[in-house]
């Protein structure tokens, strides 16, 4: 039976955790502050990003207060929050200038984790503590969509604005609808204009509640929805073999012991006021308030994901598992390379100009984390509406200022096409493995069931007709002057030879701006 202690605050208070350097204990003067943080969520991701954030400004002194979590329904892992008082281990590995990064510390910032299902009038106590003035949330895309169940008596309501509504409408009661008492809203679900859709579902819910006119009224006055944009890698549950050494190195147990890698960004819309009003941000440059966070979406979305979403049909053809492989090979991480610094980057115009080449390379780096395994298969999960939202603005763009087809895109984009043939997923299906959905990709696999493969005239149609296809990509990409013909060449190489040598002739090919 494991003697060692469970990490708790009477362990960080016993200083007995000082005792090894490696591990950075909070001080028990910011253990125990106030509530000021109400979050819908306590999953890796929260507990990596925000968690974390809200930890480094306590610690700095400039905003002294903890966060109450909510989850939807209980789970061991809440339970977890709770015996350990919210306390858990962070571990930030990755890659940083070259060199393998590895800290680990102890974060204090979170105060209990709550059971919307089970403890719903404690939420709502939350909701009327006039110390809150501060609600985040990260319940995945899914989580901003309204649901026809929705009562405002229900205990709890079942959707995630359902939940926010009656929690505000709590609070603008309790505070008699005075707009001097303020709220921010982050929402932290990866869509675009977060805080817009969110604003948009509670006033709806309002209207359709027929709630006291008084509260729109107050939600117009005294509630900040923000726009948001997030990144930040973060895992989940370290592995159980790194979980062992933690715990025989530091001479605790922990159940929640989670990792993330050293890279974060926090965008957040608003003004100086604004950044002022939430505290927590001071003067840490991960965390930008600014006017307009698109140029900082698109930013992310382009290269980073748009670099992921690129490669990985390549590099599954290629017989590839992770990321990290895709970089480290020569073929695929030469052509990932070409995308991002020649034909992505200069395809938009970066939010700082001069920081221009620093995202791109913070990007390689991240992908080549040697404490992070990043199956490229999980990424195909819904690759074509990716493809649409994350390549093709990029070949349009390109093609626009450039007026000429971006050659490494084209090739992601045909290597697509291949990918979607179907082989790859029939052997994971014949092995018993799970193949991601790709429901929109249905109509590249029906085009292949009409196309003679061993015809290179009918493999270079079926990739004009796929480029054509407005409904899929949202635009006529043959309209883009090349594209088509060129992703036809590449296809039809592809079919003949394999993605090895196709990818071999490409890239001996000049590289051009």
């Amino acid at each position: 039976m494991d003697d060692r202690p469970r990490l708790s605050r009477e362990l960080v208070a016993s200083l007995a955790l000082e005792k090894n350097g490696a591990l950075d204990v909070p001080t028990p003067d910011v253990l125990g502050l106030p509530e000021r943080v109400l979050q819908f969520g306590t999953g890796a991701f929260l507990r990596g990003f925000v968690e974390y954030f809200i930890d480094e400004a306590n610690r700095a002194g400039r905003f002294k207060g903890s966060i109450v979590a909510v989850a939807s329904t209980p789970s061991r892992r809440d339970e977890m929050l709770n015996e350990q008082d919210g306390l858990y281990t962070l571990a930030v590995q990755g890659v940083q200038a070259g060199a393998a990064r590895q800290e680990y510390r102890v974060i204090g910032s979170l105060s209990r984790a709550l059971s919307a299902r089970d403890e719903w009038e404690a939420v709502l106590e939350v909701a009327r503590d006039r110390t809150v003035r501060l609600i985040i949330s990260n319940t995945t895309e899914i989580g901003i969509a309204l649901d026809d169940e929705d009562r405002f008596d229900a205990s709890p309501p079942k959707s995630f604005p359902a939940k926010l509504t009656r929690v505000l409408a709590e609070r603008a009661s309790a505070v008699e609808y005075d707009p001097g008492h303020t709220l921010t809203v982050l929402p932290c679900e990866l869509i675009e204009r977060n805080g817009d859709a969110l604003r948009a579902a509670v006033l709806a819910l309002a209207r359709r509640w027929r709630l006291d006119a008084r509260f729109e009224r107050w939600v117009d006055d005294a509630v900040t929805f923000c726009n948001t944009l997030v990144d930040r890698i973060v895992p989940g549950p370290l592995p159980a073999a790194d979980v062992a050494r933690l715990e025989r190195v530091f001479g605790y147990r922990d159940g929640l012991a989670t990792s993330c890698e050293p890279y974060a960004l926090f965008a957040i819309e608003g003004d100086d006021a604004l950044r002022e009003s939430l505290e927590f941000p001071g003067d840490d440059w991960r965390i930008v308030v600014t006017g307009d966070i698109q140029p900082y979406r698109d930013q992310k979305v382009r290269v980073l994901n748009g670099a992921h979403t690129l490669v990985v049909p390549a590099a599954l053809l290629a017989g590839l598992e992770t990321v990290r492989d895709a970089v480290d090979d020569p073929a695929i991480g030469q052509l990932m390379r070409r995308a991002i610094f020649m034909e992505i980057v200069p395809s938009f115009d970066v939010p700082d100009p001069d920081a221009q080449d620093s995202f791109p390379h913070d990007v390689l780096e991240r992908f080549a984390n040697p404490y992070i395994r990043h199956a490229l298969v999980d990424i195909s999960l819904h690759g074509t509406a990716k493809m649409r939202v994350r390549i093709v603005p990029s070949i349009v763009a390109f093609g626009e200022r450039y007026r000429r087809a971006p050659g490494a895109l084209a090739f992601g984009f045909s290597a697509y096409i291949a990918f979607m043939r179907g082989e790859i997923q029939m052997e994971r299906r014949a092995a018993g493995l799970a193949v991601p959905d790709d429901i929109e990709g249905e109509r590249v696999r029906a085009a292949w069931l009409a196309v003679d493969p061993r015809s290179d005239a009918a493999v270079a149609d079926l990739a004009r007709v796929i480029c054509a296809d407005a409904t899929l990509w949202g635009t006529d990409l043959t309209a883009v002057p090349g594209f088509a013909d060129l992703v036809a060449d590449h296809l039809v190489r592809i079919v003949r030879q394999g993605v090895r040598l196709a990818l071999d002739a490409h890239l001996t090919e000049p590289a051009t701006t």
